[in-house]
Formats: structure tokens, C-alpha cells, sequence
């Protein structure tokens, strides 16, 4: 019955739209996802200040060859769940038609597709242990294996959250896991202090997420055989599953030649260094596409609400991603030896290289959501093809004659090698001019400018060791400060003599929406 309800207020949602005209409309989309960035943003950033607290906490703790033996499993999960993956969830959110109907068929898939994950990662966890000839992984593999059989399980409903950019919900059922996630892995790092903290610490997000899936939301999945509504799906899925392939071995062979070439310990450095540098970035850009995609899929035949939409996502994720990565990169040292210790300074080079390509990374994942909400998720599929031949071709010659520095420097020649085909198929998809793209990266990377001169003058006279460490910390937090300070005088400043670069009004209408949410 609460079901019921619910559709019918969204039916009425959606009568009420078609009377506006289109200024209105467009309007209210831009709301809906502002709103939906709130939430998410909200979300990423709570998961992130909870992920680099547990970070900071674990790595005093454990060694590095601990993050590198738990690298070495998620790694063999990752490969498993990608080979199989379905792309039935993003077919559902793209469809523009009602999708109750396949709701059930989709969770039956996915049941069967968990099932089939875990058995496989338990009957091959001896041969990956034997691969990267590290024993010791095999009783983590096993263990985790379970993660993707109670995923399977998650109510298919809340598919809906993501349909009707309603994602206050997603915050609810996301940040419970997430929190489940920090206290039982911290604890039991302080009690067990052994890389099976990180273990039980996603099973308890994994298991706390199930249970709120059927609390949240009120659909009731059944078990189905209709197995052409299956094969409609996929129909679209096909190109997701394509993509997750492509996408896995460009994100993960680089792990991969690292842990066999290398050792578990250099794996531990590297994933290290590439989890910091990459958190705010990654998260980042995951909020966009989570927000954007079913935004796009709604206005994907208007082109020039479609190229609207899209421009000003791109100048919002400039807008945070460029000064996030010049931080990075003038900042590495100080928070290594700060927050990791001593035993973790060997990374600094290397997260000053993948806060580079995080940032190239950052440009590039604004097209994942516009092609797939457009109905073309073969450009996806052809930008990771090429992204993935390159870092094959390389990444062998680079970690033999530079070690983990090589692995770092494919990584960036990856994303390059994406950028041109990046830039050809959202001019097409968007129908935009060249300029359009100048004026949403000059910007923050005028202002950025400011903001790495004043840290390289800043950073002369530092020396962090000879300060306690609290000293140490609360110095290292008014940096930051300082320099978002720094970053957003310029801004103002910019946008002052440059009205055209509106990101300062778009900022004021974020805060606008959430305040009237809130009275709402």
C-alpha cells in the first residue's frame, strides 16, 4: 500500500511537470539534482572522513604488507564480480517506461549471479594465492567471498532512489553501512591488530546494508522466470558489462603486475598511496555520476538542456578536483609523515603522481554518466577499450625499469591516451563548442595558482618534525584552511571581473535548495 502511494504521488509529480513550460522544468531538474548532490555529497563525504580516520588508524597499526595482502583479495573479488557483471541496474534507470515488471527478474539474476561469484571465489582462492605467492591470502579470500552472496540478496527496490533522484534515502541506507563498516573494523584493529579487521569491517557493512534494503524501502522482490524480460535488459547491460571489463583492467592491472612483479608489501605502498590520493577525487566524481546519470536519462533527446546540464557539472567538478589535486601534490609529504608515519614516507612520490592522474581522472568520469543517460554506453566501452590497450602495452616495460613509480606513470598514460576520445564523443553527444570546454577549466586552475604559491611559500618554513605531533596536526589543518581560504578569495575575485563564470551562483542556489528541503 505504501508502495502504491508512492507511485501515485510520483505520477502526479510527473503531470503536474508536462503542465510547466520548459524553463520551469528545466528548473525543477536542476533542483532535483542539486538535492540529489546534497544528499550524496553529504554521504561521500561522511564515508570519506570516516575511511581516512579508519586509514590513519589502521596504518599505525598494521604493516604495510597487511594492506597489501588485503589489496591482493579485493583484487581477486573485483575481477570475479566485474567478468559477471550485468548492467541490470543501470538499464533500470535508464528506461523510461515503468520497470516494475522487471524488478523481479533482475533480482533473480542477480541472486543466481552472487551465488555462482562465491563459489568461484572459493574454489579459486588457492590458485590466486598461488599467483601472487602469498599463502596467507587464501583464508581472506574465502571469507570475502561471502560479501557477494549477501549482496545479492539486496532489495532490488532501491533501484527506485536512483530513478526519482530521491536521495535522501540512498544517505540513509548507504551511511549505516558505512558507519557499521568504521566502528567494527577500528575495533577490532585495536583488539586483533591483523589485516582481519579490514575482513569484518566489510562484512559488517555489507550485512547491516541487506537489513536496512528491506527497512528503507517497501518492495517486496519475488524469485521469476521471465528470462526475456532478463534478455531485454541486457540488451543495454551488454555495453556496462563491456565497459566493467575494460574498466577493471584499466584501474587494476596495474595492482596486478605490482603484486606478482613486486611483492605484497610494494602492493601495500601502492594501493596506499593511490586510496589517498584518489578519495576525495574518486568520491567525487561518484556523486556527479550518481546525481547525473538518472538526470540525464531524463532530458537525454533535449540537446541543449542535455549540454546545459552537462556543462554545469563539468565546471562544478573542475571547480573542487583541480585545487583538491595542486593540495595533493604540495601537501604529500607533510600529511605522510603527519598521519602515517615514518614507516609510509616511501609513497609521497607516488601520491603525488596519482593525484594527477586522479585529476585526469576526474575530467574523464563526467562522461560515464552523460553517455549512459544519453543511451550510448558503447562510447564508454570504446574510451576504456583504449584506455586499457594503453596501460597493457606499458605498464609491463614501466614497473620493471621504475618499480611502483612505473605503475604510477601508466596510470597517468592511461588517462591520457582517454582524453581525446573523451573530448570527441561528449562534443558529439552534447552538440558543444570548443569554448564551452576552455571556460570550465581555466577557472580553478587561475585560482588554483594562487593557492600553490602561497603553499610553496608557506611549506619554506615549516618543518613538521620538530613540532609535537598534535602541533603537527593542528598546523597541518590550518594549511588546508588557509588555503581553501586562498581558493575562494580568488574565486570571488574572478568572478568579480569575469561575471560569466557562474560557478559562485551556482554554489548560492545549492544552499538555496537545501535550506528550502529542509523547511519542506
Amino acid at each position: 500500500m505504501i508502495f502504491k502511494k508512492e507511485r501515485t504521488h510520483i505520477s502526479r509529480n510527473i503531470i503536474k511537470e508536462k503542465q510547466k513550460n520548459n524553463i520551469k522544468s528545466g528548473k525543477t531538474l536542476t533542483q532535483k539534482m542539486v538535492q540529489g548532490g546534497a544528499y550524496l555529497s553529504s554521504l561521500r563525504v561522511i564515508r570519506k572522513i570516516l575511511s581516512l580516520i579508519r586509514l590513519v588508524i589502521i596504518g599505525r597499526i598494521l604493516a604495510p604488507s597487511d594492506f597489501g595482502l588485503m589489496g591482493i583479495a579485493l583484487l581477486a573479488m573485483s575481477a570475479i564480480e566485474t567478468f559477471s557483471k550485468t548492467g541490470y541496474r543501470e538499464a533500470l534507470i535508464q528506461k523510461k517506461e515503468e520497470i516494475n515488471d522487471y524488478l523481479n527478474v533482475a533480482w533473480t539474476v542477480l541472486i543466481v549471479r552472487g551465488f555462482t561469484i562465491f563459489i568461484l571465489i572459493v574454489s579459486l582462492a588457492s590458485y590466486i594465492s598461488s599467483f601472487f605467492n602469498t599463502p596467507e591470502v587464501k583464508p581472506l579470500i574465502q571469507v570475502l567471498g561471502f560479501v557477494f552472496f549477501l549482496r545479492a540478496f539486496h532489495n532490488i527496490g532501491v533501484v527506485f532512489f536512483h530513478k526519482e533522484l530521491d536521495f535522501r534515502k540512498v544517505f540513509i541506507y548507504r551511511f549505516l553501512g558505512v558507519s557499521a563498516n568504521f566502528i567494527v573494523a577500528v575495533s577490532t584493529a585495536l583488539i586483533l591488530r591483523s589485516v582481519w579487521a579490514l575482513v569484518l569491517g566489510l562484512l559488517a557493512e555489507n550485512v547491516t546494508s541487506l537489513i536496512v534494503s528491506y527497512f528503507i524501502h517497501p518492495y517486496k522482490p519475488r524469485l521469476s522466470k521471465d528470462f526475456k524480460k532478463a534478455q531485454e535488459l541486457f540488451g543495454f547491460g551488454k555495453w556496462i558489462f563491456g565497459s566493467s571489463i575494460l574498466i577493471f583492467i584499466g584501474e587494476h592491472v596495474d595492482d596486478i603486475f605490482v603484486g606478482r612483479l613486486v611483492s605484497a608489501t610494494a602492493l601495500g605502498f601502492y594501493q596506499m598511496a593511490y586510496r589517498i590520493c584518489n578519495m576525495l577525487e574518486t568520491e567525487i566524481t561518484k556523486v556527479i555520476s550518481g546525481v547525473a546519470f538518472p538526470a540525464y536519462a531524463k532530458i537525454q533527446t533535449q540537446k541543449q538542456r542535455l549540454q546545459n546540464a552537462y556543462f554545469r557539472i563539468m565546471r562544478l567538478t573542475m571547480a573542487i578536483t583541480v585545487p583538491l589535486a595542486v593540495g595533493m601534490v604540495f601537501l604529500a609529504p607533510e600529511f605522510t609523515m603527519i598521519f602515517l608515519g615514518e614507516k609510509w614516507m616511501s609513497i609521497v612520490v607516488l601520491m603525488q603522481l596519482l593525484a594527477i592522474a586522479g585529476l585526469i581522472k576526474s575530467i574523464l568520469s563526467t562522461g560515464n554518466p552523460l553517455f549512459t543517460g544519453s543511451g550510448y554506453p558503447n562510447y564508454q566501452f570504446y574510451m576504456q577499450l583504449v584506455r586499457s590497450l594503453t596501460i597493457i602495452i606499458f605498464i609491463y616495460p614501466l614497473i620493471v625499469h621504475m618499480g611502483i613509480l612505473g605503475a604510477a606513470w601508466g596510470v597517468i598514460l592511461s588517462m591520457l591516451s582517454m582524453l581525446s576520445i573523451w573530448y570527441f564523443l561528449s562534443k558529439k553527444t552534447t552538440k558543444a563548442s570548443w569554448q564551452l570546454y576552455i571556460e570550465a577549466f581555466w577557472p580553478p586552475m587561475f585560482c588554483s595558482a594562487f593557492m600553490a604559491g602561497a603553499l610553496y611559500l608557506f611549506k619554506m618554513s615549516w618543518e613538521p618534525m620538530r613540532q609535537s605531533l598534535s602541533a603537527a596536526i593542528f598546523t597541518f589543518l590550518m594549511v588546508v584552511i588557509t588555503s581553501i581560504g586562498i581558493y575562494l578569495a580568488a574565486m570571488i575575485f574572478l568572478h568579480k571581473y569575469y561575471p560569466k563564470y557562474d560557478i559562485l551562483n551556482e554554489i548560492q542556489l545549492f544552499y538555496k535548495t537545501l535550506m528550502k528541503r529542509r523547511g519542506d
